[in-house]
């Protein structure tokens, strides 16, 4: 299936996404890397306010490289995700509802997008001109000493990516492993 969403997300859109459907995100989407979310979950365990809005946003695993003039960005292929795992539950429950990355995700990340009705959406590593073609507009909103690893907020248009993991603990990674098996 594929399916076109607008940001932010909203639950009853999730409800409909399966492994494997081919998504295109139009909207606004934050980037973050381990370092930032370190930083976002303590200031969630402060009880402080976080830098942008979190509720019903979309996190983008990326360290992009420097626009080239004219261009709001350089390329912008995903990070593997597994680094952010020890901080995405914390983040879930914030009132995240989806990541982009690449790579499999842990059954404690799974399991908290079960329980806060969350995706995790895999783009494709190798891709990254092409992704950084449906990005439109990219500003640094925090963390600006992090260089490529700072928070951005994108505006993205039909942001390519496949659902890896639904809001119902299917995975890809295992279930594409699983139909090939012999």
């Amino acid at each position: 299936m594929e399916a076109y969403l607008t940001t932010p997300i909203k639950t009853e859109v999730l409800e409909k996404l399966k492994i494997g459907d081919q998504v295109y995100i139009t909207g606004t989407i934050y980037t973050g890397r381990d370092a930032a979310h370190k930083r976002l979950v303590e200031l969630l365990k402060k009880g402080e306010k976080l830098p942008f809005d979190i509720e019903g946003q979309i996190i983008y695993y990326v360290g992009p490289a420097p626009a080239t003039p004219g261009k709001p960005i350089g390329s912008a292929g995903p990070t593997t995700s597994y680094r952010m795992d020890p901080y995405t539950p914390a983040l879930l429950d914030a009132g995240l509802k989806a990541m982009i990355g690449k790579g499999p995700r842990n059954q404690t990340v799974i399991d908290s997008m079960i329980k806060n009705k969350a995706v995790y959406f895999a783009a494709v590593g190798g891709a990254a001109v092409v992704i950084a073609k449906s990005i439109k507009e990219s500003k640094i909103i925090t963390y600006e000493d992090l260089g490529p690893e700072a928070i951005r907020k994108m505006k993205v248009e039909n942001f390519p990516c496949i659902v890896a993991n639904d809001m119902y603990g299917n995975d890809i990674y295992k279930a594409g492993v699983e139909q090939y098996k012999r």
